[in-house]
């Protein structure tokens, strides 16, 4: 499978998801991209034995974009701690259903994820089970009946964009699980992974990279 690498150093791989494909192995058994990726560093570098990829974050099965791996334990730690302090600024791209009042806002609700089913509800925020989740956004354009919005998440939540903005009122286009009724079954999410910014774990310095979703229905709507 070729997967398009966008960066890498010492300390780093970045990388460019592709769609329908697992980030680390799953009850399904597929071949998964951090297995693809330890695979690749082992034959490009010639590595003996087991390769080190540390993985920091996650992106849903059904969605592609730019995920950043750790080559070194102190990379991930580090670049774990930015995650936790909300400081590794995280931007989607989403194709949504409706027309949303407002350009910009903030979304904030309490998420319930069912492990066995694998699917996230939203509950009071006195429940003691669900966890906050905020994301901002702005509607760059409307189209028709769509909306293309820029997403920025402050908490990193199972499903979250997806669910909140499904709870909403504005489903992602193509999402079966939280959108089924109004999506087709064979429709790709429009969700991406469009940009990454953080400081470098070890050079210090502000690193900024992005990803760009195909040009395909229903990206395809907007230039």
């Amino acid at each position: 499978m070729d997967i398009p690498i966008l960066f890498e150093d010492n300390h780093l791989l970045v990388v460019e998801k592709p769609v329908n494909i697992p980030v680390q192995r799953d009850s399904t058994g597929d071949l998964d991209l951090l297995t693809l990726l330890k695979q690749d560093l082992k034959v490009r570098y010639e590595k003996p034995g087991n390769v080190y990829l540390g993985l920091v974050h996650r992106l849903d099965r059904p969605v592609g974009g730019i995920m950043v791996f750790a080559k070194t334990s102190k990379a991930a730690s580090r670049l774990s701690d930015e995650i936790r302090r909300r400081s590794m600024e995280r931007k989607y791209l989403a194709v949504v259903r409706g027309a949303l009042p407002r350009k910009q806002g903030v979304l904030e609700h309490y998420l319930y994820k069912d492990q066995r089913k694998n699917i996230v509800y939203t509950v009071q925020s006195t429940d003691k089970n669900g966890k906050q989740a905020i994301l901002e956004y702005e509607v760059i354009e409307q189209n028709g009946d769509f909306s293309l919005l820029t997403i920025n998440i402050l908490t990193g939540r199972s499903h979250q964009i997806r669910v909140q903005l499904s709870a909403s009122g504005y489903p992602l286009f193509g999402d079966q699980k939280y959108g089924q009724a109004l999506n087709k079954p064979g429709q790709q999410i429009a969700l991406w992974a469009h940009s990454l910014k953080f400081t470098h774990p070890i050079k210090k310095e502000i690193v900024e990279f992005q990803s760009f979703p195909p040009k395909e229905y229903p990206w395809n709507m907007w230039s």
